[in-house]
């Protein structure tokens, strides 16, 4: 098992500095690793949102981005904060209002749940179950819920057409999502997150000196590539962006949201999109280890944050170049396409490594 790993994980790292013990102990140091976790995740979505989406999409239509408030536009992300928090709570009228505010809450919360069992390197990680693989995927679908009761909450057509676009989108791409993810437990032999990490540890190519390490991505590509396109439509971004599809249907499920509950929505979508990428990483790109083992000095951590920050310039790179697709053809391609191909990829994945072990 790789070092990153081998470390405690945070919540035992720090109730053993505070010097904390017994149940209320635990409970202290649980909360205090979550709380740093989420203020990670919501750091990375702040500057993923406001600042370097524009200056991404800025780059591919040859515009500069925000370059005015703060060095290098960084100060747009607390203008930014500022201008939506100030605005006006407007409910629409009709609308149910225990789910309408329940809605943007879940969001945020299913992502934030899921990076719980996510080994970040060097004992960054809050708790390793034995099923954390199915936990993930368990905690990143309430999303699905959180956009339906958006949509039907707000007492518009044009949100409910999109919270039902959301459910019918996630649930034609989660089933290949989750089935190409089973290959990689396969290949692992386990469920247990830290395990997958460190199936991918071992030396895969040796190409002189420099020794490649065994991805899951190396190993089988395929697989790889099914989860990227089916991440693409989990964190609705094109062509797999209908749930919101703004020519179509104004702004689907965030249609009737303004101030603090569009922020929730907005760092909720962000945090998604960085989740996706966390469970990519994870399973198919080593978590937090390095490429190659001549590179193991550089912190587990930082191969982390370049991963996932790698996955959410594919989805950026996708926003700008593809097309968005029509409903039907987004449903034809997740059940008829997708799902046929994941499952060939599993079957031959299960054929290999029976006949490996």
């Amino acid at each position: 098992m790789s070092v990153a790993l081998q470390q405690a994980p945070l919540p035992d790292a720090i109730a053993n500095g505070l010097g904390l013990s017994g149940t209320l102990g635990e409970i202290v140091a649980s909360l205090i690793g979550a709380f740093l976790i989420a203020n990670i995740l919501l750091i990375t979505a702040a500057i993923a949102g406001p600042w370097a989406k524009r200056k991404i999409m800025g780059a591919f239509v040859g515009k500069i981005g925000p370059n005015r408030i703060g060095p290098a536009g960084l100060l747009i992300i607390v203008a930014d904060a500022v201008r939506f928090l100030s605005k006006e709570v407007i409910i629409p009228e009709g609308a149910d209002r225990p789910a309408y505010e329940i809605a943007p809450l879940l969001l945020p919360f299913s992502a934030m749940l899921g990076f719980a069992v996510i080994p970040m390197g060097n004992g960054i990680h809050l708790a390793d179950p034995e099923s954390g693989a199915a936990f993930v995927f368990a905690a990143a679908s309430i999303a699905s819920l959180g956009l339906l009761m958006a949509g039907y909450a707000s007492n518009n057509k044009y949100s409910l057409m999109g919270g039902l676009r959301a459910v019918a989108q996630n649930i034609a791409y989660e089933i290949p999502l989750i089935v190409t993810a089973v290959s990689a437990v396969l290949l692992a032999g386990s469920l247990q997150m830290s395990e997958i990490v460190a199936a991918q540890t071992g030396t895969l190519i040796q190409i002189g000196p420099i020794s490649v390490n065994g991805w899951f991505a190396f190993v089988n590509p395929f697989a790889f590539v099914l989860f990227m396109v089916a991440n693409l439509a989990e964190v609705g971004r094109n062509p797999f962006d209908i749930p919101e599809a703004p020519t179509e249907i104004v702004g689907g499920y965030m249609t009737e949201y303004s101030s603090v509950y569009f922020v929730l929505l907005y760092l909720g979508e962000f945090i998604h999109i960085f989740l996706g990428g966390a469970i990519a990483a994870t399973l198919f790109l080593g978590g937090p280890s390095a490429p190659i083992a001549q590179l193991s000095f550089i912190p587990g951590f930082v191969w982390f944050l370049v991963k996932i920050w790698g996955v959410y310039l594919f989805t950026q790179w996708a926003r700008s170049a593809v097309p968005r697709v029509r409903i039907d053809q987004l449903i034809e391609i997740g059940w008829k396409g997708l799902l046929v191909l994941s499952f060939a990829n599993l079957v031959l994945t299960a054929i290999i490594v029976g006949v490996i072990v």
